[in-house]
């Protein structure tokens, strides 16, 4: 666990945002990762960083207002976000933008998307939201 920022696994994941109609993914991961390789179902997708020079978006915060003001009539700031990329770290990076920007209600999906490496440094083997056969799609 972060001591920044609270960490679930993708199944816990999953579970809150069954539980909690507005439980919100953000999938961080760049515009070719999110359609090729594949996103949770329903997750809203807002790089932080993007090929080919992976710099931070500086619009991040101003498009996840964006994206929630759209979504929702009540008070964005407090709906409960769950970070997501490759394999935890740039959605830990932007989840603490977002905490830092006010939302009061943010936690990182360890173990990502595709999860570790194994020892073929293949992801998607060992753990990761596809990993654990939770509801994906790819675009």
């Amino acid at each position: 666990m972060n001591d920044d920022l609270p960490e679930i696994d993708p199944n816990e994941a999953e579970k809150r945002r069954q539980g909690d109609s507005r439980t919100v993914i953000i999938d961080v991961r760049s515009q070719v990762e999110y359609e090729f390789v594949g996103h949770p179902i329903g997750a809203v997708h807002i790089p932080w960083k993007e090929f080919p020079n992976w710099e931070e978006n500086t619009d991040f915060c101003m498009a996840v207002d964006s994206a929630l003001s759209r979504e929702r009539s009540d008070d964005i700031l407090s709906t409960p976000l769950l970070m997501l990329c490759r394999s935890g770290a740039r959605s830990l990076a932007a989840g603490k933008k977002l905490a830092e920007h006010g939302y009061t209600d943010v936690t990182n999906i360890a173990e990502g998307f595709e999860g570790d490496k194994d020892k073929s440094n293949h992801r998607s083997n060992l753990n990761g939201w596809r990993y654990h056969g939770l509801p994906w799609e790819q675009s």
